[in-house]
């Protein structure tokens, strides 16, 4: 918990960095230009070959949306226990259908981003919201899609433990 909180405080845009590497490079792509070595892209390299070499260690403590999420299950157990009400879980069955959902996220992230119209789509991302929350930006107008869609994910990430990591994580699919 503790190595959790020091990279949510201090490097909260990990995840985000690293994505914007995926999507450069797609976006790249589908401009037909080459392929640059900028600070999104190389960040994700090094992201991607600790992850390699050391498991999924980025995933589960130095993700901010994990860390997030890690901190609404538990407050929400938290609060059940001290309501004495049973929490609300997601069956096992959903579970395994649904695991597969970040490789369609990752692939719509991709081919928006292949097509060059990925840059359109920030007021409906949550992670957009979520990353100008952490940095102290308020200022989400237009974003309304963007906020509801971080809701139901927060909703999610209480009542399933690593409910975005194991559904709908782009980055978990990419270092898997």
């Amino acid at each position: 918990a503790g190595i959790q909180i020091l990279f949510f405080l201090w490097l909260p845009s990990a995840f985000t960095t690293a994505f914007s590497g995926v999507k450069t490079i797609f976006t790249q792509i589908g401009r037909g230009e080459a392929i640059e070595l900028s600070a999104f892209v190389s960040v994700l390299i090094v992201l991607s070959i600790y992850t390699f070499v050391f498991g999924r260690f980025f995933c589960g403590y130095a993700c901010a949306f994990g860390s997030l999420g890690d901190a609404m299950h538990a407050l929400y157990r938290f609060v059940c226990k001290k309501c004495k009400k049973r929490p609300v879980q997601i069956p096992s069955e959903w579970k395994a259908r649904f695991s597969f959902v970040k490789y369609v996220v990752l692939l719509a992230i991709v081919l928006l981003c292949f097509g060059g119209v990925y840059g359109g789509t920030g007021k409906y991302s949550p992670w957009e919201v979520f990353s100008m929350l952490t940095a102290g930006n308020f200022k989400l107008n237009g974003h309304v899609i963007g906020i509801c869609l971080l809701v139901l994910i927060l909703v999610g990430m209480a009542v399933c433990e690593r409910f975005f990591c194991r559904f709908l994580c782009p980055m978990g699919a990419v270092f898997s």
